[in-house]
């Protein structure tokens, strides 16, 4: 499942003209889509209610100087010159920003950090770090509270993101198909617009399990179409009605315009602005492409095109006054060409309906990996493309919210009200983060920073603050679905936070475990125990639980903890840490399971098999690196005794031994598969050898020469013999099965709590923990081999 995710793409690797050319192109379905069809409603919402269309053209002229400048200054100046650049390994959007930031600032709230996640070579820092901290880095570490503050500031971006998912199907696919009010009376528009677009929206998520990917070459075409359909028509109109019309691009009519409407005009800034949705999708589908794929398409063809699009609207309606109350992107048509242009638009729209759907289900899944979202199940549609993903719950939630705005609505000014503000919300956070990003990551002064939020913040705030004012009228939706969502994450991250103290606080000493045996009547049976845990170290308590409940346990033991790391991938040869708990004879070894907040997550039967892999080459890594430091020395006891603590952990990587299958071991083995080794956050000074990593790493290859010594001869046939029993006792643990054991947890907060925590814990957290998937599907464990342990938690 894994086969592009160690892909970020960027321009160092796609260099070629051709190659940029050729995801410039394919970008269009992905990024486009949504942005291309916002000529269909901006108009008719800007002139819904606040100003009218007169004789002077004034306000005409005006909206369209709106319309370019914030086209130029917002996608084209902030996202195409600025914003796409603070990438994290290749990829955009919000978790990456504060991915970025939390790697060059220690402001992160998850828990379960170690010094070995630094090593990842997809964990690189933008610029090396300063001998000197800035003053903001210092500021912004001291005060725990801007943690918080920083996160609820991520989370209101990423809310806002799902809620924009609600609407932009609901307004493109309804904006497209209101083209038919121009060809049927008004009696039988009013009855077949809502229907027809439910319908539409209706099929366009039942039709997403099957994966974006399988119809995914109709989009570029259709988009591009689309984009060359409406500059055509632009270019027409223009010419046929007010070649002149291009004067209005001055920005001296932008001051006219609000100089004649005043607060009116104010007010209809809400809809110009939706001449800009669909401008995030350009930074956070960045990872599917290329810096310079997602620049070209837009500054050679999106903008071009957008920009004749609106020009020609604005010709048309400077001659036809009498559309004033009637104001739509089909009048501008003409008649001739009317019914292609709607299926067209119909099909641009469910395009861009289908780019921002896929962008809400990577970003809930995204905010799961970072434990900020309850467990849903994600289905990856699509064995060759990374990253196409289906979340059932989300989608038909989605579905019947689409639907519900369509028919509450009915109109394009009300969705165009909400649509606005959950797009300028989204913006004005990306400014927030990227201001941090030019100071944390790009180490530039604090006035530059400074300057990029004030510019681009202001603008962004002045569009806001006029969707503010249709808080009634529509707005509310968007601010409703946000406080709901960020409600939701907010007590799921909290909850998660404190049941990791809980454990860490709770954790069993590793001298229980080595004390376990028949003397206490406790049994090792057949067989692989997959223990599942949030811990980097030490025995979970739930183990104990399971112990003392039961008294056998299997006699491979792993405690596998998987765990998020904030960069978007974590390459395959590097995401398992391997180290033994106890001695070797015990047959006990942590397995810490790292993965990208992009990242796919193995099924279960690839990673049953891959762990047992990964296993047998620590194994055998682990008794030939004792054997190479001290071959005379190190005996059955030592060798126990030097990885006792259970803190020398390995990175084991993918590659496969050559030549021998992953049980047998024929006389001389060499660990190609072990990558490098680093020390954890509890045992930093326990430094095990280090080697480079990535694509272009030299592998180490290690040699066990026999000396003629007799002695030395004798220690290694020894240490053959025990490796050799290590291996086949895992060989036929797997053969006996796997029984994966989870904690089924019940929280309850603490007496004497706050009832704010009482509320949070006993009701909010509980409530989620019981309707949402459990940890058996989110790690895709089959039911038949899962083994749930109670546990009460008083956090």
């Amino acid at each position: 499942m894994d086969l592009e995710c160690g892909k970020s793409f960027d321009t160092s690797k796609k260099g070629s003209w051709k190659t940029a050319l050729l995801f410039a192109y394919q970008s269009l379905g992905v990024v486009y889509g949504d942005l291309s069809t916002s000529p269909l409603y901006v108009y008719k919402s800007t002139f819904a209610e606040d100003i009218q269309h007169s004789e002077t053209n004034e306000e005409i002229y005006g909206v369209l100087s709106f319309v370019f400048w914030t086209l130029t200054l917002v996608p084209l100046f902030k996202y195409v010159f600025v914003v796409l650049r603070a990438d994290d390994n290749g990829e955009g959007g919000t978790f990456a920003l504060y991915s970025l930031i939390c790697r060059h600032a220690k402001v992160s709230l998850l828990p379960n950090r170690q010094v070995a996640d630094e090593a990842v070579s997809t964990y690189k820092l933008e610029h090396p770090p300063e001998k000197k901290s800035s003053r903001v880095k210092i500021y912004l570490e001291k005060h725990k509270v801007l943690h918080t503050a920083l996160l609820i500031l991520v989370l209101l971006g990423t809310c806002m993101v799902i809620g924009d998912g609600v609407l932009t199907p609901a307004i493109s696919v309804f904006s497209a198909v209101s083209g038919l009010e121009l060809s049927m009376s008004k009696e039988h528009h009013q009855y077949a617009v809502i229907p027809i677009t439910c319908f539409i929206l209706v099929c366009l998520f039942a039709l997403q399990h099957y994966g974006t990917h399988r119809v995914g070459f109709f989009f570029a075409p259709i988009v591009l179409t689309w984009l060359l359909c409406i500059s055509a028509l632009g270019l027409y109109n223009m010419i046929h009605w007010n070649p002149y019309v291009y004067k209005a691009l001055s920005p001296y009519y932008m001051f006219k315009f609000l100089k004649k409407t005043k607060k009116g005009g104010w007010m209809s800034l809400g809809g110009i602005l939706l001449c800009i949705t669909g401008s995030e999708a350009m930074f956070a589908d960045l990872g599917h492409f290329s810096y310079a794929a997602i620049q070209t398409a837009f500054t050679f063809l999106v903008y071009p095109a957008l920009i004749l699009a609106y020009m020609g609207q604005a010709a048309y309606l400077s001659q036809h006054h009498h559309t004033s109350n009637h104001i739509s992107f089909y009048v501008s048509v003409p008649e001739s060409v009317r019914w292609p242009v709607l299926v067209i638009a119909i099909l641009a729209s469910v395009v861009g309906s289908q780019a921002i759907i896929s962008g809400t289900f990577s970003i809930i899944n995204q905010s799961q990996s970072l434990g900020c979202f309850p467990r849903v199940k994600v289905i990856h549609t699509s064995d060759k493309i990374h990253g196409q993903i289906y979340i059932p719950e989300i989608n038909w939630v989605l579905m019947i919210l689409c639907i519900a705005v369509t028919i509450g609505f009915r109109d394009t000014k009300h969705m165009g009200n909400a649509s606005g503000l959950a797009v300028m919300t989204v913006m004005l956070v990306t400014t927030c983060l990227t201001s941090l990003v030019i100071i944390l990551c790009w180490h530039k002064p604090p006035a530059v920073a400074l300057s990029f939020l004030l510019f681009f913040g202001s603008i962004e705030l002045l569009y806001f603050s006029a969707s503010l004012t249709k808080f009634t009228e529509g707005a509310w939706l968007p601010i409703m679905l946000a406080l709901f969502l960020m409600t939701v994450m907010f007590v799921w991250h909290y909850a998660t936070i404190k049941k990791y103290e809980f454990d860490l606080h709770n954790k069993v000493s590793l001298e229980w475990l080595l004390a376990l045996g028949p003397s206490l009547g406790i049994a090792r049976v057949p067989g692989i125990g997959l223990v599942f845990t949030d811990l980097t170290s030490g025995i979970p308590a739930n183990f104990s639980r399971f112990v003392t409940n039961l008294p056998a346990y299997h006699r491979i033991l792993v405690f596998v903890c998987v765990k998020s790391v904030p960069v978007p991938f974590v390459p395959p040869a590097e995401r398992y840490l391997v180290g033994r708990v106890g001695p070797a004879a015990h047959r006990s070894y942590r397995c810490i399971v790292r993965y990208g907040y992009r990242d796919v997550h193995q099924d279960v039967d690839s990673f049953e098999s891959e762990l047992v892999a990964r296993l047998a080459d620590f194994i055998r890594y682990d008794w030939h690196r004792s054997q190479h430091a001290s071959p005379y020395a190190e005996d059955d006891a030592s060798h126990s005794n030097d990885s006792s603590s259970g803190c020398r952990l390995a990175v084991i990587g993918t590659v496969a031994f050559s030549g021998t299958p992953a049980y047998e071991n024929e006389g001389s083995i060499e660990p190609e598969s072990v990558s490098v080794g680093f020390p954890t956050v509890q045992s930093v000074t326990d430094i095990i050898e280090m080697e480079a990593l990535g694509a272009g790493a030299v592998q180490r290859r290690v040699r066990f020469a026999i000396d003629d010594d007799e002695s030395e001869s004798d220690v290694r046939t020894e240490m053959e013999v025990q490796l050799e029993e290590e291996l086949k006792d895992l060989r036929t643990a797997q053969e006996a099965g796997t029984a994966f054991i989870l904690g089924h947890s019940h929280v309850e907060a603490k007496q004497g709590s706050c009832i704010l925590r009482r509320l949070a814990i006993n009701f909010g957290y509980n409530f989620l923990r019981r309707n949402c998937r459990g940890p058996d599907v989110a790690l895709k464990v089959p039911p038949v081999s899962s083994l749930e342990v109670g546990m009460v938690y008083v956090v």
